[in-house]
């Protein structure tokens, strides 16, 4: 593909530039380790030049901190854009990126469009949710055009290169409402990557109600306010089993824990997402449950959750 190897070329040289510099400070540890065990005299000179060396880092440093954090590039043709996040995975981010994106559709099919952008580099499963296969073509501007379905633009991050923040602007969006972005669970280098360099309307945080989800989920929300992205707030994924037999509901992994965790963070609670049979068969076979069974109790969940999602944009940015 156009491009890939400069962008692969990039990632590689930062890399080796970084493994350089350990090298050369291993080296120079290693030199100043060998004098001090010479004479007195050579004791003050490495004293002198550590002196003159703190100096020089603290200069770097205060240059490094002036120029600050990169500036935020818009995407052409979006309008907002919202990640999708997780504190660990296992918890359905994925699933519920894919149907918030297409709730989000689903509740003003007219007036809103919405994309879906899979950044999860570790584990890229929205193609398969969206039942797309193949890759994408390019435009005279050498810009990637999403495929296609159900009325959704969708990228794929994972079948592109490893470092997902460059390409984000490298696709041919068209006109978007809102660009929905599945981010890798975690919060790593990628997510921060991208909340640095383009502008977040927010961030949707998907728990279980399990006590070990809910750690991980509010170490997300944390990281998230630290590089001042807004949390939409926490979305409660897998919150009840209803037996389809004798409709007798279970928790299985507690009981209202990211309802409580919102409260205890100061922000919203977005809603429930049960755990049912459906919203799984209908997303490993490609057709997510808000389009296969829009009129379903577990299809209603994600459009509320849509709703509640437009609903907490508009308070943080009016």
């Amino acid at each position: 593909m156009p491009g890939g190897k400069n962008m692969a070329h990039f990632t590689y040289s930062r890399l080796s530039h970084f493994l350089r510099l350990s090298v050369n400070k291993a080296a120079v540890s290693r030199a100043v380790t060998e004098i001090q065990q010479g004479p007195g005299c050579c004791v003050q000179s490495i004293r002198w030049q550590r002196s003159v060396d703190s100096k020089s880092l603290q200069e770097r440093q205060k240059q490094q901190m002036a120029r600050g954090l990169p500036k935020q590039k818009p995407i052409p043709g979006v309008k907002q854009i919202i990640v999708v996040a997780s504190g660990k995975g296992g918890v359905g981010k994925s699933t519920t990126a894919v149907n918030l994106a297409l709730g989000l559709s689903a509740n003003d099919p007219v007036i809103q469009t919405v994309g879906l952008l899979d950044a999860d580099v570790y584990g890229p499963f929205d193609s398969q949710l969206m039942n797309l296969k193949g890759n994408p073509d390019l435009t005279d501007n050498n810009l990637m055009v999403p495929l296609m379905n159900y009325g959704i633009p969708c990228m794929s991050m994972g079948f592109l290169v490893d470092d997902a923040a460059p390409i984000v602007w490298r696709v041919d969006w068209g006109e978007l409402d809102f660009l929905v972005v599945d981010m890798p669970p975690g919060t790593g280098d990628v997510q921060l990557s991208i909340t640095q360099n383009v502008p977040v309307a927010g961030a949707v945080i998907v728990s279980t109600p399990q006590d070990i989800a809910l750690l991980d989920a509010r170490r997300g929300a944390e990281m998230f306010n630290k590089v001042h992205v807004p949390v939409i707030g926490l979305v409660q994924n897998m919150s009840v089993f209803q037996c389809p037999n004798c409709h007798h509901q279970t928790h299985i992994f507690g009981s209202d824990g990211a309802k409580n965790l919102a409260l205890t963070l100061g922000v919203h609670f977005l809603g429930d997402v049960p755990l049912h049979l459906s919203i799984r068969e209908t997303s490993d076979s490609g057709k997510p449950v808000v389009i296969s069974a829009p009129n379903s109790p577990e299809a209603d969940s994600y459009k509320k959750l849509a709703s509640a999602v437009v609903q907490r944009l508009k308070e943080l940015h009016s």
